[in-house]
């Protein structure tokens, strides 16, 4: 585990202003660590120290518990400064989430205690073998050597007379390959989406996908750094790949009753990365006034002394800076909304206490950020690529290194369609009909 003395956040208030003076630290290099590759494993002890990413932790637990409002302003800030920081930490929370929904209290003590220690949990969750990125071919199989010739024990376990604690004895295998694992690199847990193969029925487990937990550090791990990407080139997002890593069921998560439920699961994970889309538009806006007020020359025709007085191009900045204020107001509004929707409450209470309102908060919350999603994409990839309309010929030099900009918001933009979420919203408009339980919206 990094080994780091992770600062006791308490206030949203406390953590904007870490998140602030850390921003000013990271953006100063954030260029040079593009251009090189180096990977900010200093920057991220840093941010594991500042206690920034336990903000999460249920207060319980001894975390500050904090919204996932304060959550998204903390990662927006952290991308105006340099995007690839911001987003290695996206799984973290995502994960930490999960915990919260769907852990066992064993599982949250745990793992919400290594967090507030200064863990850091990457996903290692897409492939590339299926048809969709939704197919999941890693598998959650029972391991061949602690199963083997225990008939009796599971016949018991299919015919349901099999007692709990046998049951919480078993010992699984993972095997499968992962890919775009982001903070892989860093991480000291991994979690990894699996989908158990158990066609006798004699695990013990509900069928379905689970997440296990798994120490970064296991020898069957493999952790590739391998990610090529032509932006967002410091995430660490590489392969992984999982050669029979041994696990138990105490490192098990079902996903099922955290995705296929109106936990506004899937609306928070969405959040994050709006903030990081808003945050690269925000970083690339003042970028590119930075450049046109000291390093620009107006065009001949304007008639002015400096380009920052040229009308064009002041009117082309208001333009520019709308975009970023829509997409910030709209994340303000979003995270809102997946305030709202979240219930510090196991996931059995809020489904059994009134489903209408749990699944009407729980869509308003997925519309809400899907709006901001579309809005923080456009001004992403619309702002990173007018720094060069506003900026002129040398703003084009390689030495000024404004181009990772737009390859960052070009690359995570990538990361999920918003034509997508154009037609959830207009389902929800036309035909009132809530968005699906995927955990993608």
């Amino acid at each position: 585990m990094t080994v780091v003395t992770a600062e006791r956040i308490t206030t949203a208030d406390q953590a904007v202003r870490i998140a602030t003076e850390l921003a000013e630290l990271f953006a100063a290099g954030a260029a040079e660590r593009d251009l090189s590759r180096r990977l900010p494993h200093e920057e991220l002890d840093q941010l594991s120290a500042s206690g920034l990413l336990a903000i999460t932790v249920p207060a319980e637990f001894g975390g500050a518990d904090l919204p996932p409002s304060v959550v998204a302003e903390v990662v927006r800030i952290l991308a105006a400064a340099d995007p690839n920081i911001a987003q290695v930490p996206h799984s973290h929370f995502v994960y930490l989430n999960l915990l919260r929904l769907a852990g066992t209290r064993a599982q949250q003590r745990d793992y919400f205690g290594k967090v507030l220690a200064g863990a850091r949990i990457a996903n290692a969750q897409s492939e590339r073998s299926g048809a969709t990125v939704a197919d999941i071919s890693t598998v959650l199989r029972l391991d061949d050597e602690t199963s083997a010739g225990d008939a009796e024990s599971s016949q018991a376990v299919v015919t349901g007379g099999a007692d709990a604690a046998r049951i919480e004895a078993r010992r699984f295998v993972v095997e499968g390959t992962k890919y775009y694992c982001t903070g892989s690199l860093f991480a000291d847990v991994l979690a990894v989406l699996t989908r158990l193969d158990d066609p006798q029925g004699i695990s013990g487990l509900e069928p379905g996908e689970y997440v296990a937990f798994v120490p970064a550090l296991e020898p069957e791990v493999r952790i590739v750094d391998d990610w090529d990407a032509l932006g967002q080139r410091t995430t660490g997002s590489g392969t992984v790949e999982f050669a029979a890593v041994r696990v138990g069921h105490e490192q098990l998560v079902s996903r099922a009753s955290a995705v296929n439920a109106p936990t506004g699961y899937g609306a928070f994970a969405q959040l994050l990365h709006a903030a990081i889309d808003a945050g690269i538009a925000r970083g690339a806006l003042a970028a590119a006034a930075e450049f046109v007020r000291t390093r620009s020359r107006p065009w001949f025709e304007a008639e002015v002394a400096h380009a920052a007085d040229d009308p064009l191009v002041v009117q082309r900045f208001g333009e520019l800076a709308v975009a970023v204020a829509a997409a910030e107001s709209t994340l303000i509004v979003a995270g809102a909304a997946v305030d709202a929707a979240v219930r510090p409450r196991a996931v059995a209470e809020v489904a059994d206490a009134h489903p209408d309102a749990s699944i009407d908060g729980g869509a308003h919350a997925s519309i809400a950020v899907a709006t901001a999603k579309i809005l923080a994409d456009r001004a992403a990839n619309e702002v990173s690529a007018a720094i060069f309309e506003v900026g002129g010929t040398r703003s084009a030099a390689a030495g000024h290194r404004l181009d990772h900009f737009w390859r960052n918001a070009r690359t995570h933009t990538l990361h999920d369609p918003v034509r997508w979420k154009y037609q959830h919203i207009g389902r929800a408009v036309l035909h009132n009909r809530p968005p699906p339980l995927h955990g993608v919206i």
